[in-house]
């Protein structure tokens, strides 16, 4: 029984996932075209609803190319790799408190170091192209990714810290039972999350891996058809499952007003971190590598593990 309940979950959240995706990418090209003063999408469908729907039918119908010199079977491999960690990481996150699959006492460790293995489908997707502007943006890509992984990791240990524990719903709980959310308690913490998490996506302003006007289309540059698409997937996937993760480690999860059930407050939480993503994307011009590179380890890494010091500092002051 319970090897069925977790084939049906994961069913589930795939199939949600692949409408979450779909929707989220219509999203962004509305909040951008209104910010941009612009329709954006308004062609198929009722207020262009089923645009990004049309855009993915016409990525599976493309050929699929492959380079004649790539190396075949990590060519094929590498958008699998990208997306399975990404989809892998919500098996710990809690919709609801009664709405999860696994309540792992290691669930922040599982989450951290799963995720971290999307950048292994970057690698291999640069370096299998057999193209030169594809292995810079794969370099760039990882370099990036490697690095804003540790002000990450280490913006979380200051809420690990003053709960005593690595359980997501264990965090959720301690959040109701203070009265207040971690982003109040850990406010430092949540801005070094926010840009961390920004450039680990590769998103806008920290794009580079992917960036155009240097690098083609970096480190899937020769991928057509439904492999491009496996990886917008992925991207997308992730940059839910991060805002999944962000929701439950300092917006108190599925907590709120008892008028709407748990899983909507979630839901509407992320909701509210993606916009704010989109927003940034719409307004801030794509930063230089050395600047990116630079503002990690001689900003955020410091402050993050100053933050950690002061949160050790309360908890022994205060008790807890």
């Amino acid at each position: 029984m319970d090897l069925l309940f977790m084939a049906i979950y994961a069913v589930a959240v795939l199939g949600g996932l692949l409408g979450a995706v779909t929707y989220a990418i219509l999203f962004e090209r509305k909040v951008i075209g209104y910010m941009q003063i612009r329709t954006g999408p308004n062609r198929y469908g009722p207020w262009g609803m089923f645009q990004t729907i049309a855009d993915v039918m016409k990525l599976l119908m493309k050929e699929d190319i492959i380079p004649a010199q790539a190396d075949r079977k990590i060519f094929v491999l590498a958008p699998v790799v990208a997306f399975a960690p990404a989809f892998m990481v919500f098996a710990v996150i809690s919709w609801s408190e009664n709405l999860y699959a696994a309540d792992l006492n290691i669930g922040v460790l599982y989450f951290l170091g799963v995720s971290s293995m999307t950048m292994l489908g970057v690698l291999m997707g640069g370096w299998s192209s057999n193209n030169k502007y594809s292995l810079l943006g794969a370099i760039r890509g990882v370099s990036q990714m490697i690095s804003y992984e540790l002000p990450l990791v280490l913006s979380v240990l200051g809420i690990v810290i003053l709960v005593g524990s690595l359980n997501l719903r264990d965090i959720v709980f301690f959040q109701q039972d203070v009265g207040l959310w971690f982003i109040i308690l850990q406010f430092p913490a949540f801005i070094i999350y926010m840009i961390s998490a920004i450039a680990e996506l590769n998103r806008s302003p920290f794009d580079l891996p992917e960036a155009e006007s240097e690098l083609v289309s970096g480190y899937h540059t020769e991928y057509s058809g439904f492999r491009y698409a496996f990886y917008m997937l992925a991207e997308y996937t992730y940059a839910i499952a991060i805002a999944a993760f962000a929701t439950t480690l300092f917006f108190g999860g599925w907590l709120g007003p008892a008028f709407l059930p748990g899983i909507v407050w979630f839901l509407l939480k992320m909701c509210l971190f993606m916009f704010v993503w989109f927003w940034l994307r719409a307004t801030l011009p794509r930063a230089r590598v050395e600047n990116l590179m630079q503002f990690c380890w001689k900003v955020l890494i410091p402050l993050a593990l100053l933050n950690i010091v002061v949160t050790a500092i309360i908890k022994v002051w205060m008790g807890w």
